[in-house]
């Protein structure tokens, strides 16, 4: 792979590319993950490492985790503006530059194509910009992509869940459950199954989609020695050396001002 031939920084600039909460969300997100993808599979294979028992209550008891560090935390973190010197109303465009895949994404991924075959440098998938004071991007642009469809699977699991948890599941005798059935039958004669079966094979997906995300986020895309500082970043200390320019491009204020007189 060829190394992108971004210029040393004149200077180290050290930023804090992921707050505590941030941190603390992802690794609820990853040991919740963990946990219902290795009981999910046990319930589901009838491994014999663990009772069936012990593996249901341990799949159950990370469900809320998840939900919560999805749902709830990330959201947070994404539009919370503490911290920030980004003020509420920009959040929704920040949000759009730095989390959806667009234009920009796009001619990073067919660079990155390009590089893999051994045209043209590595691009900076990680923008920042000195005088805002933030990140105008920070994720991979298969990343990018991988949102998309973590998303949906997330909604998948969580739908499919609800009946696989109790068929007859009726908080505030709302029959949750018995909807959830009833728009499966819909869709069942299409595959040959009946609404419960297509409830679990949809279950069955998306955790076989998180097995291949997982494999993807770490296994591929970072399988780079110099993106190991991102590990570090996220696991423990939050902060980015930017003057590492592997990755990265820094939008500087005197190119800013030098743009601006021109």
């Amino acid at each position: 792979m060829v190394r992108s031939a971004e210029k040393p920084a004149s200077r180290r600039l050290v930023v804090e590319r992921y707050t505590l909460l941030e941190r603390v969300t992802h690794l609820v997100h990853l040991l919740a993950m963990f946990t219902l993808l290795i009981t999910g599979f046990k319930i589901y294979f009838g491994w014999g490492f663990m009772e069936f028992h012990t593996a249901r209550a341990l799949h159950m008891i990370a469900v809320p985790f998840f939900l919560v560090a999805n749902w709830l935390l990330v959201p947070y973190n994404v539009f919370s503006c503490e911290g920030q010197r980004l003020c509420v109303r920009d959040r929704i465009r920040h949000f759009s530059e730095s989390y959806m895949f667009g234009e920009d994404d796009a001619e990073r991924l067919a660079g990155i194509i390009k590089n893999f075959f051994g045209k043209g440098e590595y691009p900076a998938f990680t923008v920042y910009d000195e005088r805002r004071g933030h990140y105008l991007t920070k994720l991979h642009p298969m990343l990018k992509l991988l949102i998309i469809a973590e998303s949906t699977a997330i909604i998948l699991v969580a739908i499919t869940g609800v009946v696989l948890y109790n068929i007859a599941w009726a908080p505030l005798g709302l029959p949750i459950s018995e909807w959830i059935l009833s728009a499966a039958w819909y869709i069942a004669p299409l595959f040959g199954v009946d609404a419960l079966g297509l409830i679990r094979l949809g279950h069955l997906i998306a955790g076989y989609w998180f097995v291949f995300e997982l494999i993807v986020h770490v296994g591929i895309l970072e399988f780079d020695p110099d993106v190991w500082k991102y590990h570090k970043a996220i696991f423990w200390s939050g902060k980015e050396d930017l003057s590492e320019r592997h990755f990265v491009k820094v939008i500087e204020e005197d190119e800013q001002a030098g743009s601006l007189d021109h």
